[in-house]
């Protein structure tokens, strides 16, 4: 649903008239569960590309989901129309749909009402964010990169979105919920350079910050040079170590554990990573992006997902924790990496005390090689480079890695306080900078 519809539906869906709205849903239903879920979000969006704005644009969208069941057999029908009608209709066509499905062996009732955290899921500031506002920052970041002779692209965007989940079990979750976003890629002939931001605030998006350090890095790119692939220490910045996290999360799955296939069976407990590291969920941390419930609604949880390098936690859903008797769910919403020590390095220490090192600002396009032992492939990108004797030389031509995060993240020589992390395939992480040795760079990027 686009802006044109603003003058019928001028304003998100409140508490209120969620809880109504689910309300005659739910008396509406003749099955045994039936479970009502809300999304509803006005987002804004600026892009710019050339150096120029290519689009400036607000869009409007929610619909309203049911489940209905019967025994083990369940429907799901949705609908963007809010109206009595509308709803009427989607809980009859969940209902017809729910009486042909065959029966889900791993189906389980809606869960009883809960206890939620309240994280600071949302900022006015953030809310009332409009065109106006996302063209300030866009043309801050425009003007610089021109100042410098260089092209600019990426986006500028502020979201807004209420989030409800109501069951037949007298569940009753509701949230609201914002989210800021600023991504930037200076070029200056074939170099670009990058930095980008996700906060629920718009007004920590740091533009001019994040801006300069692109421009950086792109005009430090211009000197480039060709190293053969090899093993290199290399020094990651935040963005590219939550690039190799996110793929390891990704595959704490509690059901291939079970079933051997996981890189991770028969580790649960044991050490995974350097035993310097820890790896928690902190849903209310006001950097991250935490939010109150699952989708399911049950509540998201403060929790050590590694501590001190052995891993404590496996990501389960409703089924698999149920068979391993599982009473507390640990969600991980919003990771946040950080390592013992005192005191820690900057970025700027572990570039001035290594020999010889490779700095990677991002990696992209990281794909799974090996789900046995988490071998994976990816390349640099945005800003490479030859660190000697303590100084950034030259840049270099992007490499192909192939490496797992399992052997990268016992190699660790020395990290940082944890820093915001963000990039376009992992989400919002909070991680430090790394140095680590003997990382695997397979081959040279032809672009």
């Amino acid at each position: 649903m686009s802006t044109t519809g603003h003058k019928t539906w001028p304003k998100l869906t409140s508490r209120d008239e969620f809880r109504f709205i689910s309300e005659q849903m739910l008396k509406r239903s003749t099955g045994d569960h039936t479970v009502v879920t809300l999304h509803d979000r006005h987002n804004g969006t600026t892009r710019f590309a050339n150096s120029q704005i290519v689009q400036n644009v607000d869009t409007r969208c929610g619909s309203l989901t049911v489940t209905v069941t019967f025994g083990q057999r369940h429907g799901t029908a949705s609908t963007t129309d809010f109206t009595a009608g509308a709803v009427q209709e989607i809980v009859s066509r969940a209902t017809e749909i729910a009486c042909l499905s065959p029966e889900d062996p791993e189906y389980l009732p809606p869960v009883e009402p809960q206890s939620y955290l309240t994280p600071p899921a949302a900022r006015v500031e953030t809310a009332l964010a409009g065109p106006a506002r996302r063209l300030e920052y866009t043309n801050e970041a425009i003007g610089q990169c021109r100042m410098e002779n260089l092209g600019a692209a990426g986006i500028v965007s502020s979201s807004v979105a209420t989030v409800g989940v109501a069951a037949s079990t007298g569940l009753f979750a509701y949230e609201e919920r914002t989210d800021a976003r600023f991504s930037l890629t200076a070029q200056a002939g074939e170099a670009t350079g990058w930095a980008a931001a996700a906060h629920r605030s718009i007004d920590h998006l740091k533009v001019q910050e994040r801006t300069l350090t692109a421009i950086a890095k792109a005009k430090r790119g211009l000197e480039l040079c060709e190293l053969p692939p090899g093993r290199y220490t290399v020094i990651l910045e935040p963005a590219a170590v939550a690039g190799l996290w996110s793929s390891l999360l990704w595959m704490l799955d509690a059901k291939s554990y079970e079933k051997g296939t996981s890189a991770f069976s028969g580790k649960l407990g044991r050490l995974i990573v350097d035993k310097r590291l820890t790896l928690c969920n902190l849903p209310a941390h006001e950097d991250l992006l935490g939010v109150g419930f699952t989708a399911e609604g049950l509540p998201t949880v403060v929790s050590d997902w590694i501590t001190d390098g052995a891993l404590k936690q496996l990501s389960y859903d409703r089924f698999t924790a149920k068979a391993g008797g599982i009473d507390r769910i640990p969600t991980l919403d919003a990771p946040c990496l950080s390592g013992r020590g005192a005191p820690l390095p900057t970025l700027q220490d572990m570039i001035k005390h290594v020999e010889r090192a490779i700095l990677v600002t991002n990696f992209w396009y990281i794909r799974t090689v090996n789900p046995t032992d988490l071998t994976l492939t990816g390349m640099t990108r945005d800003g490479t480079f030859l660190v000697e004797n303590g100084v950034i030389v030259s840049a270099v031509k992007n490499f192909r890695f192939h490496e797992s995060p399992l052997r990268a993240f016992n190699r660790v020589e020395a990290f940082t306080n944890p820093a915001e992390a963000i990039t376009s395939e992992t989400g919002k992480f909070l991680v430090p900078a790394m140095t680590l040795s003997d990382f695997n760079f397979s081959s040279v990027t032809r672009f």
